[in-house]
């Protein structure tokens, strides 16, 4: 009888044997594979002594499945096997055999195997498989272990004799596609999950399977021996496959436990397991990253080519389909087809023409197998002299000019390699990560993603989305040289210095070389160059400065530059996260838009007259509402101009009609109304003022679990704080009606108390925060005039973050005029107009500073 406590000990010692062995040894492309071989035939031999020890009936088998079916174990993975049973030998039925297959189960998990374990006679593994097409592909790659081999012969006999090739194909093609969406079709995630995610191990799978239910091949080179791939793109398959194992691997042992997904707390762990290091320019995890990313596109690229081939060899070649284009291309059932597989060396003009022609042809879904496969060997074609080639230039130019299909066109020719083989400045980002909290990208997928959003501004179908933006494209003249600017604007990114800078003289030899004129040059590299400035100034600067917007008008230039940099900095911000969007950031860049256009109109800002112009339209709001003349005046009578500079004709109405009544009042008053910019809730504060009260505010939003995006801070002429705040609440699930009443009630008593302020909240920081650290930062200087101070918060964002500034404010009796707050995915870019006697003494600065710096730095 086994010693099962003996055989558990032994198992252990020997599974860190081969680990230890795997982790000291080089990370050839190779050594992953051996890994996988050596854990699944150590497992092969317990599971054997078990069966042995079992004693089970002679005519069952023990059969791997799934992963450990290929042979292939990685190191946290699970053991799937199957217990195959003879036809009318029902286990349940049979008190004898239920026992000894109870008895082996259990011995398997005592003795440190994690397994997952199906008891299935062959009838039932037949119909199963015909029902789930899971069960078919685990069974499609089993593998005898012990116990009856004619057995295990008959299941993969009848399984063969079952399949349907077609509908296999079609199943697990849905299934690869539903994956892909599941992860945003993009190999580029910054935290991919190296089996799942598009490029990775399970595209590899998927077409083993297909090629295995189809009677093509098992191996890589099998497929090649069929002439389904060449020699050189399976020796790619495997090299690549080799990598990608490797990695899993290793994220396996840093883990210690079963994690696929590249998280960013594991990456550079990872990375240093592979012995990168890190340097002034690039981090360790970076290096990784990179050759992940790499060896994923590779895996896209051929996936995509060997698939289109098994499905012809599957459902029938489709030659009768085809019907000529042109000299070089052919309709091939909707996809693009190469005359010839030499076009490319033949013709090397061809190649940026094959993207041309995906554009102007109508009814072409994509390209063809025989196409990719040109494309993909035709890689040495695309060196230095076809970069300078002016037929190429040209072709590229007339790619960017087409009425439609940009989008398209740029992923195929950066999934192709072919972008960053032309733009050689392109290929030096494809796969670089982005080191900050609000990019969810890479930076080719990012570029590529604000190339889709321009292109959007320009879609009829798409003016729904931006509608403002939609109607601005419609009077742009050249969409071209947005969209170059696009493609430039982040080009520049990791080198070090000023991308911006760098991008634009990088655009600037891109323009001269590609025949746009000296004036529309000039235009793309300002757009390039100034692509940060119009989003730092919406939501750092205070748009109701008319030297803010007098200063920002000049270097604007006219409404061509003003219009250019509108549109690329909304879709620049689209295109960083979904995170980053919202429709408060978006009215910010509206406002500062429309601001700057009436002064570049010709016309000096006049602040009185446009004061004047707000007040009489707030009238007439108030009219619509049956107010009686003269109401507003209680209110804004007891203002500075500041205050109507500040808010729009509808928020004075709303102020006015809210606050009538009591403007000379003891209690707070509070008012919540629904965003009227679509999001959350606009909350107005009014109430005698004290030293604290900005931090009361922001201690009851914080509880109750609202990000304020913004915050306007006046104080009345009878010493009133009269404050409004745009909040958004994403924890909150009320209706509005519900969700007023509640702030209205709970905030009013938060203000009426006099309880010593609350402690901050300290939430728990995202894997993100933590992987990424940002420095805190804190500014303190004085405004132009001298009279007032600029603080400016630069840190990463975390509940109860405003509260715990707005604390060290009050706890120094510091007033507060304006607060600028710019979320930027999760980091935080607060900007405040403040005063007080505190700050006019060094060293009491110095303290507020350094009390700042403790409130927003990161909790341990």
């Amino acid at each position: 009888m086994l010693d099962i406590a003996a055989l558990r000990q032994q198992f252990k010692a020997d599974k860190k044997l081969i680990l230890d062995q795997f982790r000291a040894a080089r990370s050839t492309l190779s050594a992953g594979t051996s890994l996988l071989r050596k854990l699944a035939r150590q497992v092969d031999l317990q599971l054997k002594a078990l069966w042995a020890a079992a004693a089970m009936p002679q005519g069952a088998s023990l059969v791997a499945v799934g992963g450990y079916g290929r042979g292939e174990l990685f190191p946290y993975s699970d053991v799937d096997v199957l217990v195959l049973l003879p036809n009318g030998v029902e286990a349940h039925q049979c008190t004898p055999l239920k026992a000894g297959i109870e008895s082996f189960i259990t011995a398997c998990w005592d003795s440190g195997l994690e397994i997952g374990s199906s008891v299935r006679t062959l009838g039932e593994c037949i119909t199963e498989a015909a029902a789930d097409v899971t069960v078919q592909t685990a069974l499609l790659e089993s593998r005898l272990l012990c116990g009856s081999r004619k057995l295990q012969q008959q299941m993969d006999a009848q399984l063969m004799a079952a399949m349907d090739p077609k509908a296999f194909l079609r199943a697990k093609t849905l299934e690869m596609r539903q994956r892909h969406t599941k992860f945003d079709e993009t190999p580029y995630s910054l935290e991919p999950n190296c089996k799942e995610s598009p490029g990775g191990l399970r595209d590899l799978q998927v077409l083993i399977w297909i090629a295995r239910a189809a009677g093509l091949g098992k191996t890589w080179h099998e497929l090649a021996a069929k002439g389904l791939i060449t020699a050189f793109e399976s020796h790619q398959l495997q090299r690549n496959e080799g990598l990608l194992k490797l990695i899993r691997a290793r994220l396996h042992l840093v883990a210690g436990r079963r994690e696929d997904r590249l998280v960013f707390d594991l990456q550079t762990a990872v990375a240093e397991s592979f012995g990168y290091a890190g340097s002034k320019a690039q981090r360790a995890s970076e290096v990784l990253m990179r050759r992940y990313y790499w060896a994923a596109k590779a895996v896209s690229q051929l996936n995509q080519i060997l698939l289109l081939n098994l499905e012809e060899q599957v459902n029938g070649s489709q030659q009768g389909l085809m019907r000529p284009i042109n000299d070089e291309f052919l309709d091939r059932a909707g996809m693009l087809e190469v005359v010839s597989d030499d076009l490319y060396h033949r013709q090397p003009h061809a190649i940026l023409r094959t993207f041309l022609c995906y554009q102007q042809t109508p009814g072409i879904k994509g390209l063809s197998a025989h196409t990719l496969r040109a494309l993909y060997n035709a890689r040495g074609v695309m060196d230095a002299n076809f970069r300078r080639d002016p037929v190429n230039r040209a072709t590229f130019m007339q790619i960017l000019r087409q009425p439609e299909g940009q989008t398209h066109a740029f992923r195929l020719m950066n999934q192709t390699s072919v972008l960053g083989r032309y733009l050689w400045v392109f290929r030096a980002i494809v796969g670089q990560m982005q080191h900050d909290l609000f990019h969810v990208y890479t930076v080719d997928q990012h570029i590529l993603m604000v190339l889709r959003n321009v292109r959007r501004f320009f879609i009829p179908e798409h003016a729904h989305e931006y509608s403002f933006c939609s109607s601005l494209a419609a009077q742009w003249d050249k969409p071209e040289l947005l969209y170059v600017a696009a493609l430039f604007h982040d080009v520049a990114k990791g080198r070090g210095g000023d991308h911006s800078e760098l991008g634009a003289t990088e655009v600037k030899r891109f323009c001269r070389a590609h025949g746009i004129s000296k004036e529309d040059g000039e235009l793309v590299a300002f757009l390039v160059q100034h692509h940060l400035t119009l989003s730092r100034v919406a939501q750092k600067e205070d748009l109701a400065d008319p030297e803010v917007i007098a200063a920002f008008a000049a270097k604007m230039r006219d409404e061509r530059h003003l219009t250019g940099l509108y549109l690329l900095t909304v879709a620049d911000i689209r295109g960083t996260s979904p995170k980053v969007w919202n429709a408060w950031k978006g009215k910010l860049l509206e406002d500062l838009y429309r601001i700057t256009l009436r002064a570049l109109g010709g016309a000096r800002p006049n602040a009185d007259a446009e004061i004047e112009a707000r007040k009489n339209e707030a009238r007439h709001s108030l009219a619509l509402h049956s107010m009686l003349p003269g109401t507003e005046a209680a209110l804004w009578d007891t203002l500075e101009l500041s205050y109507f500079a500040r808010h729009e004709a509808s928020e004075l109405a709303w102020h006015a009609r809210a606050l009538w009544r009591d403007v000379s009042s003891e209690q707070p008053k509070v008012s919540a109304r629904p965003s009227p910019v679509g999001e959350g809730l606009q909350v107005l504060v009014y109430t005698p003022d004290r030293p604290d009260l900005f931090a009361r505010m922001c201690a009851y939003f914080d509880g109750a679990g609202f990000n304020i995006l913004d915050a306007k801070v006046h104080t009345t002429r009878k010493g009133y704080a009269l404050d409004t705040f745009q909040v958004i609440s994403p924890d909150l699930d009320l209706h509005h009606r519900d969700l007023v009443s509640l702030v209205e009630t709970k905030l009013t008593q938060a203000l009426m108390a006099d309880s010593p302020l609350p402690e901050p909240r300290r939430g728990r920081l995202s894997r993100r925060v933590k992987s990424f650290p940002y420095t805190p930062r804190i500014a303190l200087r004085p405004d132009e005039r001298g009279q007032r101070w600029v603080l400016s918060v630069s840190t990463t964002d975390r509940a109860g973050l405003l509260y715990a500034i707005a604390r060290v404010m009050a706890r120094h009796n510091i007033n507060l005029h304006l607060a600028k707050i710019s979320t930027l995915g999760e980091r935080v870019e607060d900007t405040f107009l403040v005063d007080g006697p505190a700050l006019q003494q060094n060293k009491t600065q110095l303290l507020i500073e350094t009390e700042l710096l403790d409130a927003i730095a990161l909790p341990q």
